[in-house]
């Protein structure tokens, strides 16, 4: 009978678990077989074992029998079935999106009727195609509404949008946590105004009564009202909307300083660069991505200035200067009754927005930014 081969394994195995056998120096082992034919049935053992993890992979991602392959390797059927309950808890939010986002827009019909809200309604009220557009583009105070409107926008977006991210630089710079979380809580308070109260404040502190006005007069000087001085409307309303809105930037824009990776700043402080070089080098690179994304989103809602903050000023300044195509839908087309007018009015307001995102965020892909949407 021919001896058993006693094979004695390496206290220090390799990686794959197969130990290397103890033997004579030429290659053998004590039963005479060589470590290379070993090697070669441990291979051949690790190749039928992969094959069929590799088969069970295969099978598993092709899924049951009529529903096709999927990702993750199981069905729509199963993932519903796992994320039920998620999907139970968005029902109720996307019920409200379609009830008050996405059926009104049924209504867009009445810009192309001769729309008649008390007799005839939606269903009896005759069409007129594009008439009501037409006048829409032959009414001259259309457009100059829509010049006044834009700019105020862009007064607003060079007084207003670089604001907040000064004084985020300057919040970001406090050692001190709780001064830090203090300076975050007073800018931000004023958000939770509304603006009939940030419109008090200001004709209390810049009317003609106003605390400014009445100083200027005890010191000799003549007093001023700047709430009903038309040339300073715009610059007014910019005001107010950074004392008011200021806080919500600062919030989002520290969000984004957090995520900076300090060895960015040590490894600047390191190559001997000061406060105002790694502000300029670190800091504001990475904003930019932030910067990019809020600045395309500014230039989509140009035309959506806020409606009561201008409504609640419009008769103290004049509708020359104070008017927007909001207030200017609502007294032309609501407040008239004249529904089909003020509703082609807002299709060519959306139409306007959509365009204007687009535009800035080609300009974004110019810039090397992602914007609001990713390029392909």
């Amino acid at each position: 009978m021919k001896p058993r081969a006693t094979v004695t394994t390496d206290p220090d195995r390799t990686s794959d678990g197969a130990g290397i056998p103890a033997g004579g120096g030429d290659g053998t082992d004590d039963a005479g077989g060589t470590r290379t034919d070993r090697s070669r049935a441990i291979g051949a053992r690790g190749s039928r074992t992969a094959k069929k993890v590799t088969s069970k992979k295969a099978s598993a991602k092709s899924g049951p029998a009529g529903t096709g392959p999927l990702a993750g390797g199981i069905t729509w059927r199963q993932r519903l079935r796992r994320d039920r309950t998620l999907v139970l808890m968005t029902l109720p939010a996307i019920g409200l999106l379609l009830l008050f986002n996405y059926i009104p827009l049924l209504g867009n019909i009445v810009a192309f009727q001769d729309y008649d809200v008390y007799d005839l309604g939606i269903t009896g009220s005759p069409f007129v195609g594009f008439d009501n557009f037409t006048r829409i583009f032959e009414d001259y105070r259309f457009w100059e509404v829509l010049i006044n409107t834009l700019v105020i926008f862009v007064t607003q977006l060079v007084l207003f949008f670089p604001i907040p991210i000064a004084i985020a630089l300057l919040v970001n710079t406090i050692m001190s946590a709780r001064v830090r979380a203090w300076v975050q809580a007073v800018v931000y308070l004023p958000h939770f105004f509304s603006w009939v109260l940030v419109v008090t404040v200001f004709q209390q502190m810049f009317g003609g009564a106003g605390l400014v006005a009445q100083w200027a007069r005890e010191h000799g000087h003549e007093g001023f009202d700047l709430m009903t001085n038309p040339g300073f409307f715009k610059f007014l309303v910019s005001a107010q909307a950074v004392w008011k809105d200021a806080g919500w930037g600062v919030i989002v824009f520290l969000a984004a300083l957090a995520a900076v990776n300090t060895d960015l700043y040590e490894a600047a402080a390191v190559d001997g660069a000061g406060r105002w070089r790694r502000m300029w080098h670190v800091t504001l690179p990475a904003l930019r991505p932030v910067i990019a994304l809020l600045l395309v989103l500014r230039v989509g809602s140009a035309l959506n200035l806020d409606f009561e903050q201008i409504l609640l000023q419009r008769d103290q300044v004049g509708a020359g200067a104070s008017e927007i195509l909001d207030t200017y839908i609502w007294w032309t087309g609501i407040k008239t009754g004249d529904f089909g007018y003020a509703a082609a009015a807002g299709i060519f307001k959306g139409l306007f927005s959509v365009a204007m995102v687009l535009g800035a965020n080609k300009v974004a892909h110019m810039l090397g930014e992602q914007g609001v949407y990713s390029k392909k």
